[in-house]
């Protein structure tokens, strides 16, 4: 008897003969990048779902049928469908192929091939915002860019619109962070880079072994541990390696977090590129911004991470322990995600569409009252504000003229703002030659011997 085609993994999936169509990709035209793909798919972790996906589909399509939606023919066609598909991950025989992004579109492509068209009909009025709840409680219950003008916007302080700011000051308020990032991931390496080799079990070598040799032919620029028990018993080096790229995500996080919200349609700032954009499955006008969602989400598994790491370490005797191997699922998770991040973060800002019409759409002359404040003080003068016409301004205080006008300008709004990391463009130039000179100083090879 011949054995059962094994599950194949996604990451090495049999071409499907056609890119499969989308649950949510009915206005969609362009092509998704293949790394959005991998970075949006959940069927790695939610195929342990696939029983429970399949009894609610069965269920679903009786219901299709009890009010209408489907014939008595086509409802018992699709719950068939459903068990010859339960049969074959039973079986150890579901071929998972490219595009099954997740067990819910997975199971309801197998469907359509077993059954025709009819199984598309599955999906009437159902969307994976209620399937994915619905069998994670199963489970639980169950037994078993721009013009030649930048673009100015508003910027919040507490949600709420403030002042003005060009578009590439928004840009370097984030590099700054990651320069600092950066920064950290340099000062970290010399921590990280020691060698517990030739430490032996606690109590180190007892055959003489040249340990700064050991050190500097495997290129450890941190040289040797200088303590036996501490370097099988430190785990350091883990903990700091996730914190650093838990800060680097926590960062990227508040990146996506202001983008998600420029792109939305009461602001319209931006646009994300089909490439790293989905849709709704029941909802065919939505464009959402997965990719930066992900992102946020992402960074908040981070935490986690390095909340466990901590807890692995605190409670452990001096010396090694087993509970030490829990630490490395954790590292390598944070590892291979921030290397994803900053992938995808890459490809959504590369990508990204601007729309400065609507930046300056979103200006408003009460953002300029700190301007007209300003006016006064150079004046020396402050007084109450409570009209924006020269008239009534000036019947609070003669010093107001026709040159108060100059401060319903938005351009001028951030000129003023010419200090050293300020808002202007001469200073915003500034900040990006800051920016290049760090990055061509930091682009060399580090040293790799002590």
């Amino acid at each position: 008897m011949a054995q059962a085609t094994p599950v194949v993994a996604a990451a090495t999936a049999a071409p499907a003969a056609s890119e499969p169509k989308k649950l949510w990709g009915g206005r969609f035209t362009g092509k998704t990048d293949p790394l959005m793909e991998k970075f949006n798919e959940s069927l790695p972790f939610d195929k342990r779902m696939w029983a429970e996906d399949i009894q609610g589909s069965q269920a679903y399509a009786k219901a299709l049928a009890k009010c209408g939606i489907l014939t008595a023919e086509e409802s018992a066609t699709i719950v068939e469908g459903l068990s010859k598909v339960h049969s074959e991950w039973a079986a150890g025989a579901f071929v998972i192929k490219q595009g099954d992004e997740d067990i819910h579109t997975a199971n309801e492509r197998r469907l359509t091939e077993l059954v025709g068209s009819v199984g598309g009909k599955l999906h009437t009025g159902r969307s994976r915002n209620d399937q994915t709840p619905s069998r994670t409680h199963q489970m639980e219950t169950s037994p078993e860019q721009t013009g030649h003008q930048e673009p100015r916007h508003h910027r919040f302080t507490h949600l709420q619109p403030a002042m003005t700011v060009r578009w590439s000051h928004w840009v370097m308020c984030h590099a700054s962070s990651w320069q600092r990032d950066d920064m950290r991931l340099d000062d970290l390496l010399p921590r990280v880079a020691t060698l517990p080799l030739g430490s032996g079990a606690l109590a180190g070598n007892p055959f003489g072994v040249d340990r700064q040799f050991i050190a500097r032919e495997l290129g450890f620029i941190g040289g040797v541990c200088p303590n036996s028990m501490d370097a099988v018993s430190d785990r350091d080096y883990v903990i700091e390696t996730t914190f650093m790229f838990t800060l680097l995500l926590t960062h990227l996080s508040r990146w996506a977090e202001d983008l998600i919200i420029y792109s939305t349609l009461q602001f319209g700032f931006v646009q994300c590129s089909d490439a790293y954009a989905t849709g709704s499955s029941l909802m065919p006008q939505k464009k959402n911004p997965d990719a930066l969602e992900l992102v946020r989400g992402k960074a908040a598994r981070m935490q986690g991470n390095l909340a466990g790491l901590m807890a692995v370490l605190k409670g452990t005797p001096t010396t090694y322990n087993k509970d030490f191997q829990e630490c490395w699922e954790m590292l390598f998770d944070t590892v291979d995600t921030a290397h994803d991040v900053i992938r995808i973060a890459t490809g959504v800002m590369s990508t990204l569409k601007l729309r400065p019409e609507k930046m300056l759409a979103s200006l408003s002359p009460d953002m300029l009252a700190t301007d007209l404040a300003e006016y006064l003080m150079a004046e020396d003068r402050a007084v109450p504000l409570s009209s924006l016409s020269l008239e009534d301004l000036q019947s609070i205080h003669p010093l107001f003229s026709e040159d108060v006008a100059l401060v319903w300008d938005f351009d001028r709004s951030a000129e003023m703002r010419d200090t050293e990391g300020g808002a202007s463009k001469r200073s915003v130039k500034e900040q990006v030659a800051k920016m290049r000179k760090y990055l061509a100083e930091n682009r060399a090879p580090k040293p790799t011997s002590a």
